[in-house]
């Protein structure tokens, strides 16, 4: 796989973006099974969990988490393969 990156991502519900890639996909991924690592257990409040920005490559938080794109590209693959 060539090098993929988060083009535009927004909120949809609960732990839920929808995400759109630097080949064209698009596609919705669920976070919410993946907060257990500490870097990730202020994105337990939905309220932080909303506060996201895209940065150079994918979406990332004010406390310095982020998803490698490849992650989130995969999790929106299997959606879609799955529906």
């Amino acid at each position: 796989m060539e090098n993929i990156w988060v083009t535009n991502a927004e909120y949809i519900k609960g732990y839920e973006l929808e995400l759109h890639f630097s080949d064209g996909s698009s596609g919705n991924v669920d976070l919410e099974g993946y907060l257990d690592k500490p870097i990730f257990e202020p994105l337990n409040s939905i309220e932080f969990f909303k506060r996201f920005k895209l940065g150079s490559w994918t979406v990332e938080w004010e406390n310095g988490a982020d998803f490698a794109p490849e992650f989130l590209y995969e999790k929106c693959r299997r959606v879609m393969a799955s529906s």
